[in-house]
């Protein structure tokens, strides 16, 4: 076997490998939890059957940051936070909908495929500070107005929740 033809077997290897083993699991978190992720079969649940995490483990997420105005602030706002899509495949969740829960029970159905055909983040920070309760933290969904004016409208406001605590994934 000449150099190359190894190197090819070893490349099959180990993607045969890699698409053979199984979703890494999700660290349970070490400080405190401001989601929770539940749904039908999650994949990578790190509490009982839910998948819960704490400021830094949302951190590591795929992030975006987008530069928008929104009817919930005063002129363009910064926001950064994890994909909402980062966020259901760190725990596993496959669905239809998605019922986003605010912290005082607030809630909002929205179809799963905003999460994958939009860059929709759950914002931690708002013009780079960490979103307190009272500025629509922990956690807030944003949808990416700055990329696409088209949803600059009454469907997609009334499905931008703040002060998330909670995502209910089914069928």
């Amino acid at each position: 076997m000449n150099a190359l033809s190894k190197l090819t077997a070893t490349i099959l290897a180990v993607a045969s490998f890699t698409i053979a083993s199984p979703a890494r699991a999700l660290d349970k978190p070490t400080g405190d939890v401001i989601l929770t992720v539940r749904g039908p079969d999650l994949k990578n649940a790190n509490a009982g059957d839910t998948a819960q995490f704490d400021r830094d483990m949302l951190q590591a997420l795929e992030k975006r940051t987008g530069a928008m105005e929104t009817p919930w602030t005063s002129g363009k706002v910064e926001f950064s936070g994890p994909l909402l899509r980062a966020v259901l495949s760190a725990a596993g969740a496959h669905g239809q909908k998605l019922k986003i829960i605010a912290l005082n029970d607030y809630s909002a159905e929205i179809p799963y495929e905003d999460a994958t055909k939009l860059d929709t983040m759950l914002a931690l920070t708002m013009n780079g500070k960490d979103m307190s309760v009272r500025d629509k933290g922990p956690l807030f969904l944003v949808y990416p107005f700055d990329l696409d004016p088209s949803l600059f409208n009454e469907k997609y406001f009334a499905r931008s929740v703040w002060q998330i605590k909670e995502i209910e994934v089914s069928e």
